[in-house]
This record gives structure tokens, C-alpha cells and sequence, in this order.
């Protein structure tokens, strides 16, 4: 019998979400109002065998993709990188700016300023991978991994998906 060549392991757990308010911004310098969603995100890991000499520590990308959650958490994201967003002088503890046009003044301990142009499920996940990565590649945990994907759904059958894969 001919033993598959490709395997993949899916983490998918309760924890492994946060609850986040956010303002997507057009091309054309609307927005959405604020709104919230209660994101979920799965991570899927592709390895060449699975046997022990080549196992994939859970714990250690649980762990690493719940640290980004917990960050996330019970805040307003921000898209740093945004055309649109300014920072506007504000009072200590206090984030002031401007979004297309309109002000804002949020506790700043509320807020998690993102490095992307944009908060949508695609530069969520994206951000989130690359977060991931920092943390995984250099432990021995992570070693046999062959890709690593990342799903951010900001509702039941609406998300998006960001991949690496291990340079040949």
C-alpha cells in the first residue's frame, strides 16, 4: 500500500479567537462604521511524514497563535498604515485620530494599532501569520513544518486565508 507523501494537521479550537471592533476603509476614502465581529482562526500545517523523528509540537503553535489572539482581544484595531488614519495630539492614556474625515478619541490601554494599510479578514490574516512565523521558525517545535496557513473568519463561512511556504 502506497503511504501518502503530504499530511496536514488542522488546530482549530475555541480559544483560539478574539472579539474586535474595526473600520474598514475603500479606495475612495469611505469607511464602514465601527463595528465588531468575534473572529475565529484556524491554523493549518503541512508536513512530509509524520513520523516521530519529524513531530509537530500543537502546544507550541497554540500557543503562539493564542498569544496573538489575547492582543487582539476586547479592542479597537487600527490600520497604522491606513492613507486615511492620523494621529491627533491627545491627552496622557488617550489615542486621538482621524479616519476619513472623521475624529476619534479612544482609551488609548482599548486600542491595538496594526501594522497594515487596513483591517479586513485578508490583512488579518496575513498580519497574523507573519506574527506567527517571528515566533515558530527558530523552535524546534515548528522544524517540520512545510507550510504554515492561517484562516481568520469574522463570521461562520466569511474569512480569509494567508500561506507561507518553506522555500524548496
Amino acid at each position: 500500500m502506497e503511504s501518502p507523501n503530504r499530511h496536514f494537521v488542522h488546530i482549530r479550537k475555541e480559544a483560539l479567537k478574539f472579539s474586535s471592533a474595526h473600520m474598514t476603509v475603500f479606495p475612495d476614502g469611505t469607511k464602514e462604521a465601527l463595528h465588531g465581529h468575534n473572529y475565529s482562526t484556524e491554523a493549518e500545517v503541512e508536513l512530509g511524514a509524520v513520523s516521530l523523528s519529524e513531530m509537530l509540537s500543537f502546544a507550541t503553535i497554540k500557543s503562539a497563535l493564542r498569544e496573538v489572539c489575547e492582543n487582539w482581544d476586547e479592542k479597537v484595531l487600527l490600520a497604522d498604515l491606513c492613507p486615511f488614519f492620523k494621529k491627533l495630539n491627545a491627552p496622557n492614556g488617550s489615542l486621538s485620530f482621524a479616519l476619513c474625515g472623521k475624529n476619534y478619541l479612544l482609551p488609548i490601554d482599548e486600542v491595538e494599532l496594526l501594522p497594515i494599510e487596513n483591517i479586513t479578514c485578508e490583512n488579518l490574516a496575513a498580519l497574523m501569520l507573519r506574527l506567527l512565523l517571528a515566533k515558530l521558525r527558530h523552535t524546534d517545535g515548528f522544524r517540520p513544518a512545510l507550510s504554515l496557513a492561517i484562516t481568520v473568519n469574522e463570521s461562520p463561512g466569511q474569512g480569509a486565508r494567508a500561506e507561507w511556504r518553506k522555500a524548496p
